[in-house]
């Protein structure tokens, strides 16, 4: 664990930090952090800079540590954390990508405006409640037997729609298609796979949500226009992952990763970056199980869209193909892959880790989350986020307060009451998830969103604002 070291940024330009080589011991680069004045005060409490410094100290790392402008402290990698390495002299770490694997966000337009679904809001939103099971260790509609799960694990997304759990254009709009080839369901422990058995097509807890949503404001008009979007119109945001079974895909390999380097007699400046070499029989059959995670969230979001569908049909009363629900773009967070990337004038290969943190590719839909009562961004990456961040931005807003903090400092009722006072309907599996993700636990999206283009990862295309919001 970090030892809460009080680290001072060096200012490099208006958006970016640096946490120079000697920070901490043996780091081989530079950590660089995209901010400004307002959101580093954030992180001067607590140990995600340090977390950013030990990164930077593993072997085979390509250019620098990064870390986006939502970043708080993670397990191993600050939540917000980039980083590339070598694919012969590098490492693959659990604790780079997280224990819930390809946690994404996906996005849904319908033809809808604000006034055509104001009166069924209500409605509407216990309509996505009860058809879609929420909360810690909710159980799904779609019950699997272990071959089934295999399916899922190499099929993701596509074996959901094959299933007639959506259309077929829905995987056109997704991240890899919403399935890595990659994927061997035979490294995928079995606790794991018992554990996926029951969640397909659940929401889960913590941050997770799915979100009634108005554009609010246009800033890139030929962006909005190429996703279909228009002021005024109702999109539908969700945010969930991989569930237990990616969390245990997780716990399974750091303990393995543990071991051998306890065989091995190295030791970490941090346990919590436990690793393994990419080319190694563990590097290749983490990453091989991780994929199987990642294609499990994939069918788990593809599930879900299914549902939300429904849910639309049911408090509407018109069909999903009517009001052309199409998928505008899913998003993964949680991810390692191999991509190319320019470092130091040349063409390399390297293992790019992105822990609670996107692609952001030039001309890719990005998507950003704030929280329940603010606002939420599509935005479009920049040709400069190659050079800047291994083609990378923020996942979200970032949490202010951990879920201790937060639910010692909000109430429940405060909380609903205050949202519901601006016409936010709020559906909770519990109290807890309202208090742990009250707004006030999280920064300013707009402070983050103005660094993500300041620093030239990508540009605002359209705000939304909630209208109605179902929580774990």
């Amino acid at each position: 664990m970090p030892s809460h070291l009080r680290i001072e940024p060096v200012k490099v330009d208006d958006y970016r930090y640096r946490v120079p080589v000697g920070t901490v011991p043996g780091m081989h680069t530079d950590g660089i952090l995209f901010s400004n004045p307002k959101l580093l005060e954030s992180v001067s409490g607590d140990s995600s800079l340090e977390q950013l410094a030990n990164v930077a100290t593993l072997p085979g790392i390509v250019g620098q540590a990064l870390a986006m402008p939502d970043i708080h402290f993670g397990y191993g990698f600050p939540v917000g954390g980039v980083a590339a390495f070598d694919l012969t002299e590098g490492i693959v770490s659990p604790g780079g990508i997280g224990y819930d694997i390809n946690c994404g966000v996906r996005l849904i337009r319908t033809s809808l405006f604000a006034d055509d679904v104001q009166p069924h809001l209500g409605a509407l939103v216990k309509s996505l409640f009860r058809n879609i099971p929420s909360g810690v260790g909710s159980h799904g509609k779609v019950r699997l037997e272990t071959q089934g799960v295999d399916e899922v694990l190499r099929g993701g997304a596509r074996w959901a729609v094959a299933k007639g759990y959506g259309w077929e254009k829905d995987t056109q709009t997704q991240e890899e298609g919403g399935c890595l080839e990659s994927a061997n369901p035979s490294f995928v422990s079995s606790h794991a796979k018992e554990r996926g058995m029951k969640q397909l097509g659940t929401l889960g807890a913590g941050n997770h949500f799915i979100e009634v949503q108005r554009v609010d404001r246009i800033p890139f008009e030929d962006g909005a226009r190429s996703l279909g979007l228009k002021t005024d119109q109702v999109v539908v945001m969700l945010h969930t992952g991989s569930r237990g079974l990616g969390h245990q895909v997780g716990t399974d390999y750091i303990a393995r990763m543990d071991e051998s380097l306890r065989a091995r007699g190295e030791k970490l400046i941090d346990r919590q970056l436990s690793s393994a070499p990419v080319e190694s029989e563990e590097g290749k059959e983490y990453l091989a199980a991780m994929a199987a995670a990642a294609n499990f969230a994939w069918a788990n979001r593809q599930i879900i869209t299914h549902w939300v569908r429904i849910a639309f049909q049911e408090a509407l009363g018109r069909k999903a193909e009517e009001m052309d629900m199409s998928v505008i773009y899913d998003l993964s967070h949680n991810m390692a892959k191999v991509e190319e990337h320019v470092v130091d004038g040349r063409k390399v290969k390297v293992l790019v880790h992105r822990k609670g943190s996107t692609r952001a590719f030039p001309g890719q839909t990005v998507l950003i989350p704030g929280d329940m009562g603010t606002a939420s961004y599509v935005l479009s990456g920049l040709p400069s986020s190659m050079e800047r961040s291994f083609g990378s931005a923020c996942h979200g807003a970032g949490r202010l307060l951990s879920r201790s903090a937060a639910s010692r400092k909000f109430r429940y009722n405060e909380v609903k009451d205050s949202l519901l006072r601006r016409g936010i309907v709020v559906e909770s599996a519990s109290r807890d998830g309202i208090t742990e993700e009250a707004p006030g636990a999280y920064k300013d999206v707009e402070e983050v969103v103005s660094v993500t283009e300041g620093g030239g990862l990508a540009r605002p295309v359209a705000r939304l604002l909630p209208l109605g919001v179902v929580k774990g």
